[in-house]
């Protein structure tokens, strides 16, 4: 039976909104990624079957197939197709578990998966200027005028007790998590730097919970989330080849990790951000794994409650949620961030003998990916 396997992922280290990837184009920089990718596995990128790309802001530099612009940009054979999906911020993950079922299908041999987004240069929301994109029959139904992730994290923490202070220790451990792991060159093996840049930009240090209460709240007046204990507006892109066991020995490569179990799942659009509740317990159920199977678990920090109350309604102890820091800290590039996640779990595992690894995401829509991997 054909299986999935990552042979190698590699990612871009993220930068501030108007930092040090600000003059570079969101082609060019997924070109570059493909470029590192194919550098480190020796592949000829001849071979490749379609290369599957995130993006959730597909309008101006980033309209038009930019999974195939970065072929092109990257100077790979012009046999070599590209398609661009989206599912909001789980673009590519979702991108892995397409590219995943191809090979298994045995509809492709070799599939490059990752994404991209430059949120300095498309900013978020640019895709939607427009127009309201839900139609009155949806927001009728739920009786909103809009649906706003901000909104659904006061929702989140004021539904699971999470009080500012309790938001602001997470965030400045995710900092410090991040901090701590790329001083001890965690991060060195799965990046492939670009424009000078050798680190990821938004880690901060010597944040203190009397700075972050300084912040404005953004999204109610009285609330508890701000820019502090948000993900940051980044630039990024990152990108995993996925091949079949077999075609993998065949071509002599040693792969990271097997992906296990990939599932998505729906919740309420509302809140819009409890997705990975009931992705994770879906993906456990169909993977037939228990929670204390999993070592790792990387729960994408868009805003703090969505992994707080994950860790809450999962039991999952504190040291194996985000041990390297998360999109607090480091930034999410939106469609990039499921394939940044990816790389940086699969490379924890490989580095640190994790059997199983978990990753998920909220996505708007009140959607989740999950994705169980296996070390190899």
């Amino acid at each position: 039976m054909r299986d999935a396997v990552i042979v190698d992922a590699v990612r871009t280290p993220i930068g501030r909104r108007g930092g040090a990837l600000a003059d570079v184009h969101p082609a060019d920089l997924s070109a570059h990624i493909l470029t590192a990718l194919a550098d480190r596995t020796g592949i000829d990128p001849a071979i490749v079957d379609d290369v599957v790309w995130g993006c959730v802001s597909q309008s101006g530099e980033q309209a038009g197939n930019i999974a195939r612009t970065a072929v092109l940009a990257a100077g790979w054979p012009e046999s070599v197709p590209g398609t661009t999906l989206t599912r909001a911020c789980g673009s590519s993950q979702q991108a892995v578990s397409f590219a995943a079922a191809t090979v298994i299908s045995g509809q492709n041999d070799v599939v490059v998966a990752g994404g991209v987004e430059m949120m300095t240069r498309v900013p978020m929301g640019t895709a939607s200027k427009n127009g309201e994109h839900f139609p009155a029959s949806v927001l009728s139904r739920y009786g909103v005028d809009g649906f706003s992730q901000g909104v659904g994290a006061e929702m989140m923490a004021e539904k699971w007790g999470l009080t500012r202070t309790a938001l602001d220790e997470y965030s400045l451990r995710s900092h410090a998590r991040a901090d701590a792991a790329a001083e001890a060159g965690a991060f060195d093996r799965q990046l492939a730097p670009i424009a000078g840049l050798c680190r990821d930009e938004g880690i901060r240090r010597g944040g203190t919970l009397e700075s972050l209460g300084k912040l404005k709240t953004v999204f109610k007046e009285d609330g508890v989330i701000h820019a502090g204990n948000s993900s940051q507006i980044s630039d990024g892109a990152g990108a995993l080849l996925i091949t079949t066991g077999e075609h993998a020995a065949a071509q002599g490569w040693n792969p990271i990790a097997r992906i296990h179990t990939a599932v998505v799942a729906g919740d309420d659009p509302v809140v819009m951000l409890t997705g990975p509740i009931a992705a994770t317990e879906k993906a456990l159920a169909k993977s037939g794994l228990a929670l204390d199977d999993i070592g790792a678990f990387e729960v994408n920090e868009a805003f703090a409650p969505v992994p707080m109350a994950w860790q809450i309604e999962t039991g999952a102890t504190a040291d194996r949620l985000n041990p390297l820091g998360g999109a607090i800290a480091v930034g999410h590039p939106l469609g990039g961030s499921g394939a940044i996640l990816m790389t940086r779990l699969a490379h924890h595992m490989r580095d640190n003998g994790i059997r199983y690894g978990l990753q998920t995401m909220c996505e708007a829509g009140g959607l989740a990916n999950a994705t169980i991997l296996e070390l190899l």
